[in-house]
């Protein structure tokens, strides 16, 4: 139900901020089905296939979509849904990149509440003063470590955009902090053997660290790039709507 949530929220506020910035916030909601669907699949591939490979020797379950779903393989999904999906429509994802990223933290961080409630990512020991007692043995909580993490990044991310700073970096700024984030949380995340069903490690890195160096080296070429004509158009930035003017007939 929070994971649910969670999408309704991001689609909810990537929609508002799109309005605000005087484009379709349409798009984004029609974009959200398309984008959803193919992350739920690519999010249960990725949990059988790098998580928990031991899975497969299970007949069918590779094919059970609701048994298992990977935050990662979800993100993957989403994004080849975007490179896809946006091009078909013939519909610049420069123009959206800044909502998306909105709505993304804070959406994703509500369904990270959702892990919280049933310590879905138990954590190595702890004496934190947020550690959660799991089994009698105080670990932890991934859960609620990187729900905490994304919404101070959402607040972030609203803070800049209200106040007009890095118009069009947003993204790319999010899949930076974001990234370097869960690789340095998920050194905290049990090992095979110290919790049952524990995630696989491919010398010594969860399938996650892998994946957001990628997000990481995206997001950092994207911000080093030197800022082009429409991200210097004032209006939207500010929280004033920008209106783009009708091409001539």
């Amino acid at each position: 139900m929070l994971t649910a949530l969670g999408v309704i929220t991001a689609v909810y506020l990537a929609g508002r901020a799109a309005q605000r910035m005087g484009r379709d916030p349409q798009v984004l909601t029609d974009f959200a089905v398309v984008g959803v669907l193919t992350g739920v699949v690519t999010g249960h591939l990725v949990h059988v296939l790098l998580y928990h490979p031991d899975e497969l020797v299970l007949s069918w379950q590779a094919l059970k979509i609701w048994e298992g779903l990977s935050s990662m393989g979800g993100l993957l999904g989403g994004i080849l849904a975007a490179l896809v999906w946006f091009r078909w429509k013939r519909i610049r994802f420069a123009d959206y990149a800044d909502a998306l990223a909105l709505g993304i933290a804070p959406g994703w961080g509500v369904a990270r509440v959702g892990c919280f409630t049933v310590h879905d990512h138990p954590g190595v020991r702890s004496d934190f003063f947020l550690a959660v007692n799991m089994g009698g043995v105080p670990r932890h909580d991934l859960g609620l470590d990187e729900a905490l993490l994304l919404f101070a990044l959402g607040a972030l991310l609203w803070t800049l955009h209200r106040r007009g700073l890095l118009r069009g970096r947003l993204l790319p700024l999010l899949a930076v902090l974001y990234g370097v984030g869960r690789f340095l949380l998920d050194f905290l995340r049990a090992r095979p053997g110290d919790v049952p069903y524990a995630d696989a490690r491919y010398a010594g890195l969860t399938p996650a660290q892998y994946i957001v160096v990628a997000l990481v080296a995206y997001g950092a070429y994207r911000l080093a790039r030197p800022r082009t004509r429409q991200e210097r158009v004032p209006g939207a930035a500010e929280g004033r709507p920008h209106r783009v003017p009708p091409r001539p007939l």
